[in-house]
């Protein structure tokens, strides 16, 4: 599943880096995730399961 993270939703508490590290991560200069890959992993559901705001979303572009 391709998605995407809502920076203006983001708090950057980065859950979804920790659950999901080969597509998240923190941009520390922004403090908010970043998408840096896709991948069609599990751990991709529940990162955005795991996100306390509901900043990440199945891309549809």
């Amino acid at each position: 599943m391709e998605v995407k993270v809502n920076v203006d939703e983001c708090i950057g508490c980065g859950i979804c880096a920790q659950l999901c590290p080969e597509v998240f991560e923190i941009d520390e200069a922004a403090g908010k995730s970043t998408v840096k890959a896709q991948s069609e992993s599990s751990e991709v559901k529940n990162a955005m399961e795991a996100c306390p705001v509901g900043a990440i979303y199945p891309k549809t572009e």
